[in-house]
């Protein structure tokens, strides 16, 4: 019985520039056909990471493949299965969006007809139909990422490489990014998306890893790393905020769910651990029995903020970007 392969998969990969261990045994395992988040503070490790995936920098130690495909032994078919979209758009800004996609499409093979079509359709793609034959200088920031992973896409690869793709972007055009790459996946590709932004990793990847000074530090589902940090707590908030109701509220609390309840006086508010779910209709029972009314409940889950600083702690330091765009120059030039 044959098994498809992961998109990617890395075992203890390693990364020196000079003294500092920028990556420090990352392991990875992404499954295809998902979008695979990865979040760290700056100077983690996460754009030296991808840059070894993408075979832009040779790892000092550990393995890493796609799609079954050896990153250090096999880099030209690598290549040739992925498309990498940095934090910057690489295109020429006296050229137009047409003539960057049609460069970028002829550098790959296609014939000057194909390249044209392939650029029209892309252009159509990324709502960009409009501003095909202005140059790029008139373009806007949203409008630079969008057609530089318009141009990440000509050869429509199976793996794509996002390294903070909405860094810097107005809410409108992240929200237009993400419903791209939610297209991008349920047509198919695989993604691997790295971001500071623990909303844009909680709205789109199905699993994540957090990345601190060069190591994985936890792995799981947005789920499994919010659950990793506490349970739910379910917030109450009492119509009557004299002290004998919140008294009589924090008793049943207490009784009923197994756990004390956090009581703030000023706004008639109680916290408490969801500790057991299946007993709040009992709490809500007691509370008419005893003619405490409420005026507002809700449960509310750890966020990834939450789970991040947890991990993490404080930032990093930014010597891995900066040590990695001078490699990264050094292997291109």
């Amino acid at each position: 019985m044959t098994t498809t392969p992961l998109a990617v998969e890395a075992t203890g990969l390693v990364k020196t520039f000079g003294s500092n261990r920028a990556v420090d045994g990352v392991d990875l395992r992404v499954e295809a056909g998902t979008v695979y988040g990865v979040l760290g503070p700056n100077g983690a490790g996460k754009t030296t990471t991808i840059s070894m995936l993408a075979t832009l920098l040779k790892p000092d130690g550990g393995e890493a493949r796609v799609f079954g495909h050896d990153v250090r032994r096999e880099p030209q078919t690598v290549r040739s299965l992925i498309g990498v979209t940095g934090q910057y758009a690489s295109v020429d800004e006296t050229l137009s969006a047409t003539e960057n996609l049609v460069i970028f499409a002829r550098l790959l093979g296609l014939s000057r007809g194909d390249a044209k079509r392939r650029a029209t359709e892309l252009l159509e793609r990324f709502g960009l139909t409009e501003a095909a034959s202005r140059p790029l200088k008139a373009f806007s920031g949203g409008m630079r990422r969008r057609l530089d992973l318009a141009a990440s896409l000509i050869a429509q690869p199976p793996l794509i490489f996002l390294d903070e793709p909405t860094t810097g972007l107005d809410p409108r055009t992240r929200a237009q990014m993400w419903d791209t790459i939610r297209e991008l996946v349920a047509t198919g590709s695989t993604v691997l998306l790295t971001t500071q932004y623990l909303d844009e990793a909680d709205q789109l990847a199905d699993r994540i890893a957090v990345i601190d000074h060069g190591r994985v530090v936890a792995e799981g589902t947005a789920d499994d790393l919010k659950s990793s940090v506490g349970t739910a707590s379910l917030q109450l908030r009492l119509a009557d905020a004299d002290p004998e109701s919140l008294a009589t509220a924090a008793t049943l609390v207490e009784r009923v769910l197994g756990t004390p309840a956090v009581v703030s006086p000023e706004g008639a508010r109680l916290t408490a651990p969801m500790t057991a779910p299946d007993r709040v209709t009992d709490l809500l029972v007691s509370f008419r029995d005893a003619g405490v009314s409420l005026a507002e409940m809700s449960v509310q889950k750890p966020t990834l903020d939450e789970v991040f600083l947890t991990i993490t702690g404080s930032p990093s330091s930014p010597d891995d970007q900066a040590e990695t765009e001078r490699a990264l120059e050094g292997s291109l030039a």
